[in-house]
């Protein structure tokens, strides 16, 4: 994110550790399974006015139909009906994906280790913008690609913001050394390969004759 500086180094590169501000160390299980807080933002307020503006002129077009049956105008009314009517069909159906695909990466986000972060500094709005911009971003939005990548940056959605904001994943030792035994015990359980013999050469027969 513009003027946010260089990240710090990571702490095993650093001269000065006694200098420096500590890291925050967020636990690799994240919030231990807990649901993701009450979703804060109200809906899309520019995709409802469009799509009750396309509702609104379709019944408009729908009483202008009815009084020109018969007439010349009739045809040229009802292409202009069915271009509105598939103009409605597609908002609505962005609307609804919008909804899912919301619902979805909003829960999946309070699944993270930097979800602990964001709930001890009561970023819960701030992680719905993200979620908003990230989602018209994947239906097609460029602006809010570049929201969604500013907001990703104030989160610490990637290594580079997490250098920034000295956060960083703590190791679970618990898991890691039972992993370690697991390898061990199965290395201890293969046998060993078998050695595989050369061939016998069929030409050493006549070369000693």
């Amino acid at each position: 994110m513009a003027g946010m500086g260089p990240p710090p180094k990571p702490a095993g590169q650093r001269r000065r550790r006694n200098a420096t501000v500590a890291t925050t160390r967020l636990p690799a299980e994240g919030r231990g399974g807990r649901r993701a807080p009450n979703w804060p933002l109200v809906p899309d307020v520019v995709m409802a006015a469009r799509r009750d503006l396309l509702a609104a002129a379709v019944a408009d077009l729908e009483e202008d139909l009815a009084e020109l049956e018969g007439t010349r105008k009739e045809a040229s009314v009802r292409r202009r009906l069915e271009t509105t009517q598939e103009k409605l069909a597609i908002i609505k159906a962005q609307m609804r994906a919008q909804r899912a695909l919301e619902a979805d990466l909003w829960r999946d986000l309070w699944r993270l280790p930097q979800a602990v972060a964001w709930e001890r500094l009561r970023w819960t709005r701030d992680v719905a913008q993200y979620v908003r911009h990230k989602v018209l971003a994947e239906l097609g939005d460029l602006a809010a690609a570049k929201e969604a990548r500013q907001w990703s940056d104030r989160l610490g959605l990637s290594p580079m913001a997490m250098l920034r904001l000295r956060w960083e994943v703590a190791v679970d030792e618990t898991a890691a050394k039972r992993a370690e035994r697991d390898r061990d015990r199965a290395d201890a359980e293969t046998p060993p390969a078998t050695a595989v013999q050369p061939a016998a050469d069929p030409l050493a027969a006549l070369r000693a004759v």
